[in-house]
């Protein structure tokens, strides 16, 4: 057994790519696009797109960036509204990750 073959001996593949529910895990059609990807291309960098949509599947990177920015953004129209009407500030309830 090589030193890079996990001790379960499934070899340098990603898991069974079984969800927790037991269907098809939520990023393992990501993962097998990356793998055909990299199979397929003459340099890796060509698989740029099919690497980014895999991690914001583990992730959620950009998911949370946009939810945030959009709360954000309603927190500063709330504001406003709240200026413009003379009341105060307060306390103003956002959701942020």
């Amino acid at each position: 057994s090589s030193s890079q073959t996990p001790s379960s001996g499934q070899g340098s593949t990603m898991a069974s790519g079984h969800g927790v529910t037991g269907g098809v895990g939520r990023c393992y059609p990501f993962w097998t696009d990356l793998q055909e990807c990299i199979k397929n291309c003459e340099h890796p960098s060509q698989c740029a797109n099919a690497k980014e949509d895999y991690v914001e599947c583990l992730h959620h990177k950009k998911e949370f960036e946009r939810m945030n920015a959009i709360a954000a953004e309603a927190t500063r129209q709330e504001k406003a509204k709240r200026i413009a009407e003379g009341k105060p500030l307060g306390f103003i309830a956002t959701w942020f990750y």
